[in-house]
Order: structure tokens, then sequence, then C-alpha cells
């Protein structure tokens, strides 16, 4: 179930395009807010996507 979870997680954060942060995904509205004030964030969010990072 957990892994189930997790899949579902990564799939609407990364892949859903909502209407209320302009189309933009959660992911990306997270990234687009780190480049506006990265003084509000501890890390690079660009950092913790899943994958290789290229």
């Amino acid at each position: 179930m957990r892994a189930h979870l997790a899949n579902f997680l990564d799939a609407y954060n990364y892949g859903k395009r909502l209407k209320s942060l302009s189309g933009l995904t959660p992911f990306e509205r997270i990234c687009k807010a780190w480049t506006d004030e990265p003084q509000k964030f501890r890390l690079n969010p660009i950092h913790h996507t899943p994958g290789l990072n290229i």
C-alpha cells in the first residue's frame, strides 16, 4: 500500500497541471517560487527530483 501511495503522489505532484496554480504542476510551482524568492527555502527543491538530474 505504501508503494502504491508513493507512486500515486509522485504522479500527481510531477504530472498533473492545476488550474489554481495557473496551469503548473505543484512541483513546477515550487521551483518557480524558489527561483523568485530563494531566501524562503533552506534547500534547493530541484535537487530532490526522482530519477536522473541531467
